[in-house]
């Protein structure tokens, strides 16, 4: 009679590593937002860091804001543990959230566990980023484009929109020109004003915004108002948008990168 085979069970892998604060010893990615007195801005931030969380699920996608909202960058830092974290600044200029407000969290999170990389903002023009601004326009025939924006007092960060505006028309083949919602420069109604005193019939606004907010609105109306024909959403979570975030990050990491940005 054949002794009947023993099977015994396959081992468990053992679990992951856990640190204090009680998450998986992994990679922390921490987008931090501008904040606003707007909800819709939170909204479409919390969908980016989704987007990104689907995208990239070896890492912890957390969203933080540096004004109005919560939670602030280094709340979300302090609850991390012992751990690595990268920050990737939803800014699309290096003004003065850029130069001031994101040091100063890494310099205040020189007393935690953690240890802090930031990447540069998704500005001004990367191939990753026109493709979203492409995205959000509305499939119509235009003859020119105006690229609105917020808006800022910082000059240097002034260039780096017009070159963005540059760079955009020159991939669409269109006049271009730059419209802001605050601040010096002229508006984005001002912009189609020009372009439409220039010979273009057909204006469309494409968004350098990453949310939707006052801002967004007052851009809008404005070139609204002046006979825009198109006016494009904000950047919200286009797949390409999640890609430069996703890339912003790999490469603070150290992880090949997987796409140009």
């Amino acid at each position: 009679m054949r002794t009947p085979r023993l099977i015994l069970p396959a081992a468990r892998p053992a679990p992951p590593a856990f640190t204090a604060a009680g998450t998986p010893d992994r990679p922390a990615v921490v987008l931090v937002a501008h904040g606003s007195r707007d909800p819709r801005a939170a909204v479409a931030t919390e969908a980016l860091a989704r987007a990104v969380r689907l995208d990239r699920p070896e890492w912890e996608v957390r969203a933080s804001y540096l004004d109005h909202d919560g939670p602030r960058p280094l709340d979300v830092l302090a609850s991390l543990g012992a751990r690595r974290a990268v920050l990737v600044p939803l800014l699309l200029t290096a003004a003065y959230h850029g130069r001031v407000d994101l040091p100063a969290v890494i310099r205040a999170a020189e007393s935690l566990p953690v240890s802090v990389t930031a990447t540069d903002v998704l500005g001004p023009a990367s191939p990753l980023l026109l493709a979203a601004v492409c995205r959000r326009l509305p499939r119509v025939s235009l003859d020119a484009v105006v690229l609105a924006a917020a808006g800022t007092r910082d000059a240097a960060a002034r260039q780096t929109v017009a070159a963005a505006a540059e760079a955009l028309g020159a991939r669409l083949g269109l006049p271009s020109a730059v419209g802001y919602a605050s601040g010096p420069g002229g508006t984005a109604g001002e912009a189609v004003a020009a372009l439409h005193s220039a010979g273009a019939r057909r204006v469309g606004m494409a968004a350098y915004f990453l949310a939707p907010g006052l801002l967004y609105d007052v851009a809008a109306r404005s070139a609204r108002d002046a006979g825009a024909v198109a006016i494009a959403e904000p950047l919200g979570a286009a797949p390409e948008l999640v890609r430069l975030v996703a890339a912003r990050a790999e490469a603070a990491l150290g992880v090949p990168l997987a796409a140009a940005a």
